[in-house]
């Protein structure tokens, strides 16, 4: 079914397959190498850290930081949002860590400090704080929660592109940040993401995991400590930990470079769609009360007012009648504690999941692109006004 109003846009430009079609008849080589490097180092600048290492999707990010944490900490338990994408928790799962579902606040879909303070015990390694939908979930006691209890913070901004608190871009905060590339995402690679650091130790093993775990792809002086610890291996076959095959190709970075160049003008007409669709929603029907500040918005949010809750169905069928795709539960589908694949994997819920719940059974978002007009979004709003 094609949409009037899809979730995302076509984002590659016709400049876009230009660049790409000339670095496939002109390129010499095509797997992780010099152009992965050159976008590393630009989107290492844009975001405001010292090392960004490029990966082949915002999962296998996710996938590297949880390892990381296991390397250094070994297993134990690892909060997590209930809202979000389905790897934020099972990362931790499947590397036989326990995932901790915290609760969230309806005000920006975030996992809260005092929710993340009552979830902590002996057995904490990490927190994973997911800036959903681009609403950043960052703020000063989260970052003194982890330092006091010696955590590792990962910030997921796979939604969040040029999100910010207090000025400074998310991703920069945390000990540990991901992002996403994905088709439909503010910047795209087709396939793609980066795990950012700007501890030096932490960039050697995110690339180790990246590569199958070999030390050739690490620092020079991890490298001569593995010859000097293993002299027995060849040096270009040494494997310091039980990685993954999770590179980038050079075509990824071609069109991750073209598309830097328009990334801050796509996140300002993001955040005007969002201005617009909440000031224009009713709210005696909807919430639109949102924590807006420093938002780089990836969806527009849509979540029924308690006495309006039994309108949801009414909601789905004008979007339906005007062309305009949507996901009920919005970010992930709804609250991952819910999802059938927990169930063969230990985990752990503390308090009550029961704002993540609600907005599971009460909201849905539609999609948010450069090319959605004020008209558009302020004429959808008009008739989403009529339901009551």
């Amino acid at each position: 079914m094609g949409f009037k109003w899809p979730l995302i846009n076509d984002n590659i430009t016709q400049g876009d397959r230009e660049i790409l079609a000339d670095f496939c008849l002109n390129g010499e080589r095509f797997t992780n190498g010099p152009k992965v490097k050159e976008f590393e180092r630009v989107w290492s600048e844009w975001l405001g850290v010292k090392h960004s290492v490029m990966v082949n999707s915002g999962a296998s990010a996710n996938f590297i930081s949880i390892a990381m944490v296991k390397e250094l900490k070994g297993e134990g338990e690892v909060i997590v949002p209930p809202i979000g994408w389905v790897s934020d928790v099972s990362s931790v799962a499947q590397l036989g860590m326990t995932p901790v579902f915290v609760d969230v606040s309806l005000n920006d879909f975030n996992i809260t400090a005092e929710n993340i303070k009552n979830a902590i015990t002996s057995k904490t390694k990490a927190i994973v704080l997911v800036h959903t939908l681009g609403f950043p979930a960052i703020n000063k006691e989260i970052i003194e929660l982890a330092k006091k209890h010696d955590l590792i913070l990962i910030e997921d901004c796979c939604e969040a592109h040029g999100a910010t608190y207090g000025g400074q871009r998310v991703g920069s905060f945390g000990d540990i940040s991901l992002f996403s590339f994905y088709f439909g995402h503010h910047i795209t690679t087709i396939e793609g993401g980066t795990v950012c650091v700007n501890d030096d130790k932490l960039y050697d093993l995110a690339k180790l995991f990246r590569s199958h775990g070999m030390t050739r792809e690490a620092s020079q002086e991890l490298q001569r400590e593995y010859e000097l610890m293993c002299p027995d291996l060849n040096p270009l076959f040494t494997f310091a930990v039980a990685g993954f095959n999770m590179r980038s190709t050079e075509l990824n970075a071609v069109l991750g470079i073209e598309q830097m160049k328009r990334l801050d003008y796509n996140i300002k007409c993001r955040q005007d769609n969002l201005d617009t669709w909440l000031s224009n929603l009713n709210p005696s029907i909807f919430i639109t009360g949102f924590s807006v500040q420093g938002n780089s918005n990836f969806a527009l949010p849509l979540i029924m007012q308690g006495a309006t809750r039994d309108k949801l169905k009414d909601v789905c069928a004008i979007l339906e009648e005007e062309g305009v795709e949507y996901r009920l539960g919005t970010a992930g589908g709804g609250n991952q504690a819910r999802q059938p694949y927990l169930k063969k994997f230990p985990h752990r819920i503390s308090g009550t999941l029961a704002q993540a719940n609600y907005i599971h059974d009460n909201a849905l978002y539609v999609g948010n692109h450069p090319e959605l007009t004020k008209e558009q979004i302020i004429n959808l709003c008009n008739k989403l006004n009529n339901v009551q």
